[in-house]
């Protein structure tokens, strides 16, 4: 999964939302240099990631986007539910898609100094330009792509990403749908993670 996904999946602790956030960049046994609710998040993240990857929606999705980013697949498909994450926000939470971003904003500039390196150096672009809001647009998602390219070893295959993501959008919309639920129940079973989701009205 991508940001926003991990982000949402801690629910509303802070410590666990930041451990999650930061799961990618702390290797190894580096998780024990945490403190403890953080260092559950950061678990956390690698189990959501494994869960992530061994997901029927998951792989159909990869297959899709393999001519065009072979072993890399995934990581675009994560940030493509990133976008239905952050389209369909209101589906799964009860507070704003701004204010929960905003929060998570607060959240890394008061931890600061625990972040490690690679995260304090995008954290602040991160903020300003409000990347984790952006990803409700096709457009933000064009632009992370981009972003992606030029600063990791992701193909820059952005035109090929937005062409089947706009010619697939239903696939993936479905893809999302479909997934996202079963992701919510194993951290909620995992971690006891407290997500407050929207009551379904009834009749």
């Amino acid at each position: 999964m991508n940001y926003l996904a991990h982000i949402y999946l801690s629910g509303e602790s802070e410590e666990l939302m930041l451990g999650n956030f930061i799961g990618d960049y702390v290797k190894g046994r580096q998780h024990r240099d945490f403190p403890a609710e953080v260092e559950r998040g950061i678990l956390l993240h690698r189990k959501i990631d494994e869960f992530t990857d061994q997901h029927e929606a998951v792989r159909a999705c990869n297959q899709i986007l393999r001519p065009g980013y072979r072993k890399y697949a995934g990581v675009v498909t994560d940030i493509f539910f990133d976008h239905f994450l952050a389209a369909n926000w209101q589906r799964y939470s009860t507070h704003s898609l701004k204010n929960a971003t905003r929060r998570f904003h607060g959240i890394l500039m008061s931890n600061y100094r625990m972040l490690p390196a690679r995260v304090k150096l995008f954290a602040p672009f991160l903020i300003q330009h409000k990347r984790l809001e952006s990803y409700a647009r096709l457009e933000g998602i064009e632009e992370s792509l981009g972003i992606l390219s030029r600063r990791t070893s992701l193909p820059e295959e952005t035109p090929y990403a937005m062409k089947t993501l706009k010619d697939e959008y239903a696939q993936f919309d479905e893809a999302f749908a479909r997934f996202f639920p079963e992701i919510i129940q194993f951290a909620i079973e995992e971690a006891g993670v407290n997500i407050k989701m929207p009551r379904l009205k009834r009749g």
